[in-house]
């Protein structure tokens, strides 16, 4: 599986993983001074226990935009959100917080790997689907060996 490999063919948690891991050495994404307080989601009790979170929710976010195309804020944060428990009534779907969906696209935008699509939400560029592209032979070649 050495040419032709893109995201869609590979594991999406190692992808994510190896990507994550990527976005952190490269050190290049701005990571918020709040990150460290912020929950992901108002049905969320505690903030996430690995302190390397942000990084692995915009690998998330990137492999997203480069699946799907035209996603916005409001559709990540559905994507990502969870069950809502409510104690002895049923569970309720609720939405993932906002503003970590959209300090991730901002900074995804800075980095040159998504930008402004016309009918409204994010897609990837032609630089960042070659980024993606790289990581993703990477991983390939991992599970292979």
């Amino acid at each position: 599986m050495a040419g032709g490999v893109t995201v869609k063919d590979v594991n999406a948690q190692a992808f994510i993983k190896a990507y994550a891991a990527h976005l952190k050495k490269s050190g290049k994404l701005e990571v918020p001074a709040w990150t460290e307080y912020a929950k992901t989601g108002s049905y969320k009790e505690l903030c996430p226990q690995d302190p390397d979170w942000f990084y692995v929710r915009a690998a998330s976010v990137a492999r997203q935009i480069y699946i799907r195309g035209g996603v916005g804020v409001g559709a990540l944060a559905r994507r990502q959100g969870g069950a809502k428990r409510r104690g002895s009534r049923p569970n309720h779907h609720a939405d993932a917080s906002t503003n970590v969906a959209r300090k991730i696209l901002q900074g995804l935008e800075k980095l040159g790997l998504v930008e402004k699509h016309t009918e409204g939400g994010r897609k990837i560029t032609s630089a960042g689907q070659r980024d993606l592209d790289r990581i993703s032979v990477q991983v390939a070649k991992a599970v292979s060996a």
